[in-house]
């Protein structure tokens, strides 16, 4: 069964940085979109950023833009998520997902597969 595996997350201070990483079990994504959601306590899943199956496009929500960065590291197929100018909202379990298709999306049931999640806590 191809698995999602999260790694990266932690407790930080605002304003720090933090970098995910998401590698796949086997390179069945090395075409696919990936995208990043987040879930806070009490609140929906939420779209954080997306990357197209060629890496030619990326989409991040309005609340992080400026802020993430999405890469794709080839060599590993993994799907970077570097944060910066970390706030306390952004304190959430931190899931990556990625799609059949090479189209990116923002929306969860569009992704056919999960990772575990990873908890990113910023403490003010």
């Amino acid at each position: 069964q191809v698995q999602l595996v999260e790694s990266g997350g932690g407790l930080v201070q605002v304003g720090d940085s933090l970098t995910l990483s998401c590698a796949p079990s086997e390179r069945t994504f090395s075409s696919s979109a990936m995208g990043w959601f987040r879930q806070a306590p009490g609140k929906e899943r939420e779209f954080v950023a997306a990357m197209n199956g060629s890496g030619g496009r990326i989409d991040y929500a309005d609340s992080v833009k400026g802020r993430f960065i999405v890469t794709r590291d080839n060599a590993k197929n993994a799907l970077i998520l570097q944060m910066g100018s970390l706030k306390p909202e952004d304190t959430a379990v931190y899931y990556c997902a990625a799609r059949r298709g090479s189209n990116g999306s923002q929306f969860n049931a569009d992704y056919d597969y999960w990772g575990q999640g990873i908890q990113v806590t910023v403490s003010s």
